[in-house]
């Protein structure tokens, strides 16, 4: 009978070995990290592929294709909308912004935005479930274990959920992406990540969703939009009270002499 040499048996317990450390890699890590790799790939590809393609020359030149389709086939155009632009987020691929814009154009500010707000979210619950699933729960372990500002910083982070949540997602200057993979990485809960991605990325949908449904005169025209528009002070000014009511819990605690870690 032949017998399986020691090589061969420890070729069977471990399926791989770590990059990194030269510990073994198992089977179910290597299924954890596979949604990771495969957003990766998909990002990369959808970058060569289409990274010049999804613009807004492309939206101008085809927009007459594309009213005339949503006059035909209204339910479809909806679900065609939400099913690609959420594709788009959900697997980094260039375009996100033409895609708010398109939604705005095709649909109006109402019910544009909602169908917006929809894509995005279910688009960013696919990163942010990847993630979480192929790294949160053990890197957030090893920073509860930490010694030092490590672990405060994670216990800061978990008393203080909603509002640093809430919060990276008003701010402008934060990549939507990083604010997909941020709360994945210290594990927070799936329900919690849900409802501030939906709440807190409405006021940026309606500035974008609203400048999208005015594309009309700016086609007229041969203009460009101006997408800079957040950042003027009557935008800006209520997003700043936004996030300040997002770290308003903070500071009441700040003010009680409370620990927030």
């Amino acid at each position: 009978m032949h017998r399986e040499g020691a090589g061969g048996r420890s070729a069977r317990r471990s399926c791989c070995i770590g990059p990194l450390t030269g510990a073994p890699m198992s089977a179910d890590r290597l299924k954890r990290l596979l949604p990771l790799a495969v957003i990766a790939v998909v990002a990369v590809a959808g970058y060569v592929m289409f990274g010049d393609r999804l613009t807004f020359a492309a939206l101008s030149e085809n927009r007459e294709a594309l009213i005339a389709f949503r006059d035909e086939n209204y339910a479809l155009s909806v679900l065609a909308f939400i099913a690609a632009y959420t594709a788009i987020v959900g697997f980094s691929l260039p375009g996100a912004t033409i895609a708010t814009l398109t939604g705005g154009f095709l649909f109006g500010l109402f019910p544009g935005v909602f169908y917006n707000v929809a894509a995005a979210s279910m688009g960013a619950l696919i990163i942010f479930s990847a993630a979480r699933l192929g790294l949160g729960e053990r890197l957030a372990a090893r920073m509860e274990a930490s010694p030092g500002r490590i672990a405060r910083l994670k216990a800061a982070i978990d008393k203080n959920v909603w509002s640093v949540l809430f919060l990276i997602r008003l701010t402008p200057v934060v990549p939507f992406f990083v604010a997909n993979v941020v709360p994945a990485l210290v594990n927070v809960r799936t329900g919690v990540f849900i409802v501030t991605t939906v709440f807190g990325i409405i006021p940026g949908a309606l500035v974008y969703t609203s400048v999208g449904a005015g594309l009309g005169e700016v086609f007229e025209r041969g203009g460009t939009p101006d997408l800079d528009v957040i950042f003027k002070p009557y935008i800006l000014g209520p997003i700043i009270g936004l996030c300040a009511l997002a770290v308003l819990p903070i500071f009441i605690r700040l003010a009680r002499k409370e620990p927030i870690a």
